[in-house]
């Protein structure tokens, strides 16, 4: 979100998976404690996602978080995170509802319109269900494809299209969460 959303300034924690992620870098420039919490040494025990889960929410709990974001979060959270935070987590998906769930959202959308499947595409911020992009949407905005797009000016619209509808998401989410009484 960076400095130009006051939403921003209370950022009590960033989360990452991949060692490398871009934002890791940027979130400790900004003085924002990030945690990195990879997948692998669960595998490499033997561990399921249930276990990695349940041991991710446990350490972000202490820091009471009113919103949970995922933005690049390529990983499927199951019950034992998400009922930790019921209500509470929400993503960030270049696609539109029910359109290209899961990876690889913006190429697959890209293909299908080369092959005249579809005429545009889009991306929302949906709350988060253990179905994979199915959560109630909060923010959606379509982004068209031209006939002379190359994928990679697809992906920059998108990428755009996605800053700006996450902080309007994130703005209906804590709307949203504060109706419910959380």
């Amino acid at each position: 979100m960076g400095k130009h959303h006051p939403a921003s300034r209370k950022g009590v924690l960033v989360v990452f998976n991949p060692k490398d992620a871009y934002g890791l870098g940027r979130a400790a420039q900004a003085g924002v404690p990030t945690l990195y919490f990879p997948l692998r040494p669960y595998r490499e025990r033997g561990l399921d996602r249930t276990d990695y889960d349940r041991d991710l929410a446990e350490r972000i709990a202490p820091y009471r978080p009113d919103l949970i974001v995922l933005a690049g979060w390529m990983h499927i959270l199951s019950p034992a995170f998400l009922d930790r935070f019921p209500g509470r987590v929400i993503n960030l998906h270049p696609a539109l509802p029910g359109m290209f769930p899961g990876r690889d959202a913006i190429r697959r959308a890209f293909e299908a319109y080369r092959r005249g499947e579809i005429a545009y595409s889009g991306c929302m911020v949906h709350e988060v269900t253990p179905e994979v992009d199915a959560g109630p949407v909060l923010a959606q905005t379509v982004v068209p494809i031209f006939p002379d797009d190359t994928l990679e000016r697809f992906e920059a619209r998108m990428h755009e299209a996605e800053h700006r509808i996450l902080l309007e998401g994130i703005q209906r989410a804590l709307e949203r969460i504060r109706s419910r009484g959380f």
